[in-house]
């Protein structure tokens, strides 16, 4: 990042720090610069879009009059992206999270992050606007068992049911309070298959139970039931036994799925 920006950008995160764009959206009237967002986007994002093999982190530009909805999610996610903004072209402007989602306890902060990277005012001539819908999932990383950094059930677990239903409370207080105006989707947990390294199969149960037990208290908050959409074709669209992930049919039909959900809440 050249010194200049940095410097710039600095300076306004220090004025702002804590405020979310829908409330300094009508502050700071001036236009976003695609070149400026652009070199920033790509800063934030470094090097994941090859990690993960995949464009789900290029750019891209708020259109004007176009709802902007933002992806939050973990790889599952990352891998439907493409799917979900082929889906919703020209209906849409879809973004997603910087990088994978992870655990709940760490949405808050990746959102904090993405805020005072790429809006105004912390980012001059950064983005400039409110997001329409938030779609969004925190589970398969919670639910994982590691030792050290590495997958392993014989380690501990990165969040207890009683740990994860407090984090998502906070989360949905956090997305109401700070984007007011913007309608909220929860998608419950991918299944876990048998066999998975550092997973048990039916912990995405016990969790998504858990996540509609602490959404009852939301009801405006709509629930995509990715679970349930994948189940049936959890093996024919798995990338290889055991594994939580989806080859690409599977990643197409989901975000499909989530682009329906999407377009449904528009």
């Amino acid at each position: 990042m050249e010194r200049k920006r940095f410097i710039s950008l600095l300076g306004y995160g220090a004025l702002g720090m804590g405020m979310a764009p829908a409330a300094y959206a009508g502050i700071n009237s001036k236009k976003s610069d695609y070149e400026t967002c652009k070199s920033v986007w790509g800063d934030l994002c470094g090097a994941i879009g090859t990690v993960y093999k995949t464009d789900a982190f290029e750019y891209v530009h708020p259109v004007r009059k176009t709802p902007n909805v933002l992806l939050y999610g973990d790889s599952i996610s990352i891998g439907y992206t493409p799917a979900v903004r082929k889906s919703l072209e020209e209906k849409a402007t879809v973004f997603r999270l910087y990088k994978n989602g992870g655990s709940s306890q760490q949405f808050i902060p990746n959102m904090d992050k993405m805020n005072a990277t790429m809006f105004q005012p912390y980012l001059r001539k950064g983005w400039n606007f409110k997001w329409d819908l938030i779609h969004f999932n925190v589970g398969l990383h919670d639910l994982k068992y590691l030792s050290g950094k590495h997958l392993d059930k014989n380690g501990e677990q990165v969040s207890s049911i009683g740990v994860y239903k407090e984090n998502l409370d906070k989360i949905c207080k956090y997305l109401k309070s700070n984007y007011p105006e913007a309608k909220l989707v929860f998608a419950t947990t991918t299944p876990v298959p048998e066999n998975a390294k550092g997973r048990y199969s039916g912990d995405s149960i016990k969790f998504n139970t858990a996540a509609r037990e602490v959404l009852e208290q939301y009801p405006e908050i709509e629930i995509n039931d990715l679970y349930a959409f994948t189940l049936p074709q959890r093996k024919a669209w798995a990338q290889e036994p055991g594994n939580v992930h989806y080859n690409e049919l599977g990643s197409t039909e989901q975000g499909k799925e989530v682009a329906r959900i999407i377009a449904e809440n528009l």
